[in-house]
Formats: C-alpha cells, sequence, structure tokens
C-alpha cells in the first residue's frame, strides 16, 4: 500500500458522469479545491462513442479524471438490462482510460462497485477478494464491466507507468439519486415509496425481498471527500474499498426511512422479490490506514437526502434510467 502526494491545485480536472449522483457530489467537493473544473455534456460527447472522446481528450486533454460514469440501477434494473449493463460500461472505461493514456493524464481514479465481489465472499468484503468465487447472478453484467474497468487500471499502471488506481465504494444514497420507481437503489426506493404512501394516507408499505439481508450504506458527499483524498495521498495497484464499516438490514433502514418521512403504517415485505446478496459490508481497514473516515450518519444521511428529493421535485424521476455520462 503506497502513500503518496499528489498536487490537484491549478491542475485540469475532468469528472466524468458529472450529472449522476457520484459526479454531481464530485464536483461540489472539487468547488473546495483551486482546479479547473472539466465537464462535458452526453449530448456532446457519448462515452460510449470511442471517437469522440478520443477526439475531445485530444483536444482537452484534462490532467487529472474521475471516471464515475455509468450506467447504474438496482436488482431489477441489473437483471433486466444486462446487456445495456455490461455494454454500455465496458464501453465507458475502456474509452475513457486509453484516451487518458493516449493524452498523457496524470493521474485517473476508476470507481468500481462493491458488486464486483463474490456473492458469498468472507465478510466484511478484503480488496483481495476479487475473482475468488462467483458473482451474485443478478448484477453479474455490471460487475464484470466493473472488474474489465479494475484491470484496465492496472494493466496501464504496469504496462505504461500511469498513475491510474480504483477505489470500490459501497451503496450510496444522498442528492441526485435515482427515485425511478423499478430502476432505483434501495434508499431511493423507500424514500420515494414512503413519501409517496405518506402523501396518499396509505396504510402500509411493501418493501421487496424479505428484509433480513444487510447492507452498508455511505452518503455521497462522503465518497466525494473520501475521492478526493485518495487521489492526492494513494498511488498504487491494490483497490481501495470507501465504506463506512458499518451495515443495517434492510427491513431495520425501512424502520429508519420511515421515521425520517413520517410514516406510521404497516411495513410488509414482497418475498416474491429478490433479495440479492445476503450480505455486503467492507473491510475499510486500508482507507482508514489512510487517514479517512466517513463523518455522516445514516440518519442525518436519510434525513438530507430526504429533503433534497422533497425539493427537486418528482417529475425528474419518471423518465427511464440514464447513462451517467
Amino acid at each position: 500500500m503506497a502513500s503518496t502526494a499528489f498536487e490537484l491545485k491549478g491542475k485540469s480536472v475532468y469528472v466524468a458522469g458529472h450529472r449522476g449522483m457520484v459526479g454531481a457530489a464530485l464536483v461540489r467537493r472539487l468547488e473546495r479545491e483551486d482546479v479547473k473544473l472539466v465537464t462535458v455534456d452526453r449530448r456532446e460527447v457519448d462515452l460510449c462513442n470511442q471517437a469522440a472522446v478520443f477526439d475531445w481528450f485530444a483536444r482537452v486533454r484534462p490532467q487529472v479524471i474521475f471516471l464515475a460514469a455509468a450506467k447504474v440501477g438496482g436488482i431489477v434494473a441489473n437483471n433486466t438490462l444486462r446487456a445495456e449493463f455490461i455494454y454500455d460500461n465496458i464501453a465507458i472505461a475502456a474509452n475513457v482510460i486509453h484516451a487518458a493514456h493516449q493524452n498523457g493524464a496524470e493521474k485517473l481514479m476508476f470507481l468500481g462497485s462493491s458488486c464486483i465481489y463474490p456473492k458469498l465472499a468472507a465478510q466484511p468484503l478484503r480488496e483481495d477478494s476479487v475473482l475468488t468465487g462467483p458473482l451474485e447472478p443478478t448484477n453479474e453484467p455490471y460487475a464484470i464491466a466493473k472488474i474489465a474497468g479494475i484491470k484496465m487500471v492496472e494493466a496501464y499502471r504496469s504496462q505504461y507507468g500511469r498513475d491510474f488506481i480504483s477505489v470500490m465504494p459501497t451503496n450510496l444514497y444522498g442528492p441526485g439519486d435515482n427515485y425511478h420507481p423499478e430502476y432505483s437503489h434501495v434508499v431511493a426506493a423507500l424514500v420515494r415509496r414512503f413519501h409517496e404512501a405518506k402523501l396518499a394516507g396509505s396504510k402500509s408499505v411493501v418493501v421487496w425481498g424479505t428484509g433480513t439481508p444487510r447492507r452498508e450504506f455511505l452518503y455521497v458527499d462522503d465518497l466525494a471527500d473520501a475521492c478526493i483524498h485518495l487521489m492526492k495521498t494513494y498511488s498504487s495497484p491494490e483497490l481501495v474499498n470507501i465504506g463506512t464499516g458499518e451495515d443495517i438490514s434492510i427491513a431495520e433502514l425501512a424502520l429508519m426511512v420511515a421515521a425520517a418521512i413520517g410514516f406510521r403504517g404497516e411495513i410488509r415485505f414482497d418475498t416474491s422479490r429478490p433479495d440479492g446478496t445476503p450480505r455486503k459490508l467492507l473491510d475499510v481497514g486500508r482507507l482508514s490506514g489512510l487517514g479517512w473516515r466517513a463523518t455522516t450518519s445514516l440518519e442525518d444521511g436519510i434525513q438530507v437526502a430526504y429533503r433534497a428529493y422533497r425539493a427537486d421535485g418528482d417529475e425528474r424521476y419518471q423518465s427511464d434510467l440514464p447513462v451517467q455520462g
């Protein structure tokens, strides 16, 4: 595990996926740094289009890249849109990583996902458990695409000496989340469901699955802060998990979200819906050793996320699942 000082000050920093939840949080955090922030809209440069990406990088030549662009979603989206998830995410990673190399980028951070770990890997999940067992079937295409990105980072680092690194965020939530009724992640899905139930005066809310799986949740602005910290201080081929080191059952999470929103009805569980991995908790020992810990409690983060959801309005969450590029 290598620790090294890297100076962000005065450099052009490209956030790929700046309109997504993670990218937007990185943009907010980078406003506190003395950098030249670079973004480009998906309508101008489609990150799945190799020629467009290569042309843009050759013209702009960003010095630092945060690769947060991805096609993302919850269990249903991952399991339904399997071809889109593997194609789009491999294309985004391949195009941006190679373009960064071609144009002499000083540093690149690839953001993976904790779904890269085997379904039944020992808990908490250590960085060295990648590729030690079968993946969770429902999100295997997305996981394979993320593993491909990680291996690209390793390969360009070893063959070309590029200062490219990979980080593995846990389950995220917060402002800018996707609240699509079918394709959202669990915190966003629960926020929307309990909010709509409260407005409608419903006596009960149905939560997908048995409620027994345990998950770790990280507030997205904490993730952004961790990414900036690691960009400045870390340079090594080994992955770094980013999380809180604490988990909670889905049933407990549902009670917490209901309390935050003020829903007082019954919570019922639809056991016909898939649970996914039984438990997913990251070992954050490496991150802690590098001097960073999360500061936002789950209760506080859910309150902020709910306020952001209400401020943005429901209409932005009616569209199909976007590619965050």
